[in-house]
């Protein structure tokens, strides 16, 4: 079996120590073996059929345990976040401390944890921004009705702006430094591929545009950060008001798709859409305020 312990760390972060006992590897890998070896073809032999002293030869020990790590691991995590009830936000990261044959194995799992949203009150910060915005407005007469619904489109989206820049600058919200790595490790990858594919290095690239690597994180880093601080903000103020996508706003949405192939791509996808209307009803009820 195994045991853990848990560590806290800065912002809502979390050091999942496991020991998992010397007995508990070798059953694990004597299971791992059996199943490698139904799949298991060698010359002379039908698959699955091949006797253990010959397989020996051909599933080199570092095979077996490759497969054992990526199955029981990922098992021990669903097993230790269901039972301590932890809401990870992104996969985790997992560290082999120490995995010795004969001895017992040592597992770290660092966890991205949902962030705590302080909101604090919002309500009176967004009708400040309101009051201030309105003020600043300066009504222009002689406007046809086209001129007129561009401006309000235009006013509404500096509004919200306004709004997010305000909840961004106000509200309490720490994102775990696991989450923003990964993105920014996601970004940087695909800066790299797409470079690559125009023709030039990294550094030439970078050359190009009068930048380091460094200056280029570091502002990758800060977009990333307000990205994930407003989509928390988000999705706890549409918890804490109760807002909810209905199934006819869903079937809503998928009948404006005309084409059937797509119409039906999006339905499977319907989760996705959800989660975009939820932001756009929780959007809609800020400039309602």
């Amino acid at each position: 079996m195994y045991s853990f312990s848990l560590k806290k760390l800065p912002k809502n972060t979390l050091d999942v120590n496991v020991n998992l006992s010397n007995d508990t590897v070798a059953k694990e890998y004597k299971n791992t073996f059996q199943l490698l070896l139904k799949d298991l073809s060698v010359q002379g032999f039908r698959k699955g059929k091949v006797p253990p002293g010959v397989a020996e030869k051909h599933l080199p020990k570092e095979t077996v345990y490759q497969e054992l790590i990526r199955t029981l691991l990922p098992k021990i995590y669903q097993e230790i976040i269901k039972k301590e009830n932890l809401q990870p936000v992104i996969s985790p990261k997992i560290e082999l401390v120490k995995a010795k044959e004969g001895e017992d194995w040592q597992i770290k799992i660092t966890i991205a944890l949902k962030p705590l949203v302080s909101l604090g009150n919002y309500k009176e910060l967004i009708k400040n921004v309101k009051d201030t915005h309105k003020k600043a407005d300066i009504w222009t007469p002689g406007k046809n009705e086209k001129e007129k619904q561009e401006k309000e489109a235009k006013d509404r989206q500096s509004l919200l702006n306004e709004i997010l820049t305000t909840l961004l600058k106000e509200v309490s919200v720490e994102i775990s430094d696991l989450i923003l790595e990964e993105e920014l490790n996601r970004r940087l990858a695909r800066l790299v591929d797409d470079v690559e594919k125009i023709g030039l290095t990294t550094e030439s690239y970078l050359k190009s545009k009068n930048t380091t690597m460094e200056e280029l994180k570091s502002r990758y880093k800060n977009e990333i950060e307000e990205s994930y601080k407003i989509e928390f903000i988000l999705s706890e103020l549409s918890e804490k008001e109760g807002i909810k996508v209905e199934q006819s706003d869903i079937e809503k949405l998928l009948s404006s798709i005309k084409d059937e192939t797509e119409r039906k791509k999006a339905r499977d996808n319907s989760y996705f859409y959800a989660m975009i209307l939820r932001k756009q009803k929780t959007l809609d009820y800020l400039l309602g305020l």
